[in-house]
């Protein structure tokens, strides 16, 4: 397999739905690849069908050139049944109409993009072995440790169950891609460690832009901005009680971004009088990030204390690098590592509101030149060590390492 590549692309989420996999997929044939993409209806994060979507779904058949097909599923709602509908929905649909709709068409490989859910392996092993293509996995989540963290899962059989279901979905893999080194021993538990590879979340052109150099103005409030999904794995009554003890620090908290507790994020601050402390943007389009990050003094990262979460770097690491402004991040392992090691802010430990009220303090009182040498050290690292286009040429490897092993063994490609 030389030159360019006939991939599918496998993802329960995809444009206009907002994802990395959508940079990837545009980057992948922008270097000459022929990319499909086999994909939901678009309804994360509120739970309900996107409105333009409903109005005209044939205006989202193509993606930059891309062929994205449809498979229908039940949109997530606001509970966790309606989520767990939602999951195993999506794999129905989509090993029915996905192997329908690609008839007659061959793949050099399928990539398979994981975050939660693992399901979204099932309709890919499916295709991978209609085309005997090798399958490649990016896990973003950790199964089924995640779903146990969460309360989605409860109780040994019902982790067992989900457990087995990894194991078969990753045996099914040729190579398995970890977005951080910690999700090693989650593919040694579960699959074989010497199909991992790691992946990580790259570095996002639109933030790699020049510093500003202007002071802010000593009586402006110090703002720590959060960007991103409001959820449960993102802590937010943590972050709610450290803000409870900066109530007279002139300290503000800026929320750009929704999820599914908005609403109880919202209801806190309220029942703890920190109204005045918290400014609650709303989503907002990528394009609009890099303004809003602009006009902030510190980004804000958070995850529960779970012992998966440790395993993990959230995305927004690589995106707060970029940014080129100081981090502070109340999480374990190795996402705390990433930042320490850039020089980039203060890393506390997950779900320490104390810790991270004080260093929030600690911040608010440096220098202007010092919150500056931060930000400047993380653009930096975020450059050497996240750059898209070494990983896609690390990728591109793979997936032919992938497809002589399959030639190895032989075992041609054919359309089934």
């Amino acid at each position: 397999m030389a030159g360019t590549v006939k991939l599918l692309i496998v993802s329960q989420y995809f444009w206009p739905e907002d994802f990395r996999i959508n940079e990837l997929a545009h980057a992948l044939r922008a270097r000459g690849h022929d990319v499909t993409v086999l994909t939901s209806i678009p309804n994360y994060p509120e739970g309900e069908v996107f409105p333009a979507y409903a109005e005209a779904p044939a205006a989202f058949a193509s993606f930059d050139g891309i062929e994205v097909i449809r498979a229908p599923q039940l949109t997530r709602g606001n509970s966790k049944l309606h989520l767990i509908a939602n999951y195993l929905s999506f794999a129905i649909s989509a090993s029915f109409l996905g192997p329908w709709r690609l008839r007659g068409r061959k793949f050099d490989a399928i990539f398979v993009f994981q975050t939660s859910p693992v399901t979204v392996g099932i309709p890919a092993s499916l295709i991978a072995a209609l085309k005997r293509a090798p399958m490649l996995m990016w896990i973003l989540d950790c199964w089924p440790e995640s779903l146990t963290s969460l309360g989605v899962v409860r109780g040994r059989v019902g982790k067992g169950l989900a457990g087995l279901l990894v194991r078969a979905i990753y045996a099914r893999c040729d190579l398995l891609l970890g977005q951080s080194q910690g999700f090693r021993q989650n593919v040694a538990r579960y699959g074989k460690e010497a199909r991992f590879r790691h992946f990580p979340n790259w570095v996002e052109a639109v933030y790699l832009r020049p510093l500003p150099l202007a002071d802010r103005p000593a009586a402006d409030p110090f703002t720590i901005l959060f960007a991103g999904n409001i959820g449960e794995a993102q802590d937010f009554p943590a972050i709610v009680a450290a803000a409870e003890q900066l109530r007279d620090s002139g300290i503000r908290f800026r929320i750009v971004g929704d999820g599914r507790d908005l609403a109880r994020t919202h209801a806190d601050v309220e029942a703890r009088d920190l109204a005045h402390m918290f400014d609650f943007a709303g989503r907002h389009p990528p394009s609009a990030m890099p303004d809003f990050f602009a006009n902030a003094d510190a980004l804000l990262v958070s995850l529960k204390p779970e012992p998966i979460y440790g395993l993990t770097v959230p995305g927004k690491v690589q995106t707060y690098l970029a940014a080129g402004k100081p981090i502070l991040a109340m999480l374990d392992g190795e996402g705390a590592e990433v930042v320490n090691a850039a020089g980039a802010g203060f890393a506390v430990p997950a779900g320490d509101s104390g810790a991270l009220a004080s260093a929030a303090l600690r911040m608010a009182v440096l220098p202007s030149s010092e919150l500056q040498a931060m930000g400047a050290s993380g653009q930096a690292f975020a450059r050497a060590h996240y750059d898209l286009g070494k990983l896609l040429e690390q990728l591109e490897t793979w997936m032919v390492e992938a497809r002589q092993q399959r030639s190895a063994l032989k075992l041609p490609a054919r359309d089934p």
